[in-house]
């Protein structure tokens, strides 16, 4: 059933979702580039971003529900796989924070452009994915909660566009005030995308770990 308390837990998952480096590194970078048309290229890029987060979504959704009703108990045994997938996620997550590493940089091919934006998006979004444990969260939520199909995709296409949020956001402000905001931009762009160390953190190796072993622990308490 699809409650205001769901629904809360799963905006909040959707928000704190939405905070996704990668894209929101990727919008900046175009709406920066010297190219023909930047905002028509930042939208397609959003828009194959959302495409592919709704586009799985609904398919992880719609395949545990399927395997729910055929298989007895198999709706738990889903919502065990994307918790312990996200404890996992976590856990390489904390693993990394153990030692410096050089981040790569987000950079446009010469071939990027209008037509190719929603493509490289799909991919640059679908990529990061298997990282974005609050959304398999929230669809192990809806799968618990016994959505119906229907609305949990609903639901779910909401989160999608949660999700772009911020991608729109500073898409808006890059069009309107693209000539007072680009030295901003650029700040965006060198925090979330340009190429940085990252310096191995202890405590946030720790906090990861032990968040991990909590999402661990309730995947077989369920």
């Amino acid at each position: 059933m699809l409650t205001a308390g769901l629904l809360a837990t799963i905006a909040g998952l959707a928000a704190v979702d939405s905070l996704n480096p990668a894209t929101i590194a990727g919008v900046t970078l175009i709406l920066l580039a010297p190219i023909r048309r930047p905002g028509v290229t930042a939208g397609a890029s959003v828009a194959g971003a959302y495409a592919v987060v709704l586009a799985v979504g609904a398919g992880l959704y719609v395949g545990s529900d399927a395997i729910g009703g055929v298989v007895e108990s198999g709706a738990a045994w889903v919502r065990r796989i994307a918790l312990l997938l996200a404890a996992v996620i976590l856990l390489i997550s904390a693993v990394k924070r153990l030692r410096p590493r050089i981040r790569a940089a987000v950079r446009l091919p010469p071939w990027f452009g209008p037509w190719t934006a929603a493509p490289l998006g799909v991919v640059a979004t679908g990529a990061d994915l298997p990282n974005a444990f609050p959304y398999l969260i929230a669809i192990e939520r809806l799968n618990a909660e016994e959505v119906p199909v229907g609305t949990g995709i609903a639901v779910l296409a909401v989160y999608a566009l949660v999700y772009c949020i911020p991608c729109l956001t500073l898409l808006g402000a890059g069009l309107v005030w693209r000539d007072r905001i680009t030295a901003r931009l650029q700040r965006v762009y060198d925090r979330l995308g340009g190429e940085r160390p990252q310096p191995r953190s202890v405590p946030v190796a720790a906090a990861l770990a032990l968040l991990a072993c909590a999402v661990g622990t309730v995947a077989f308490v369920i």
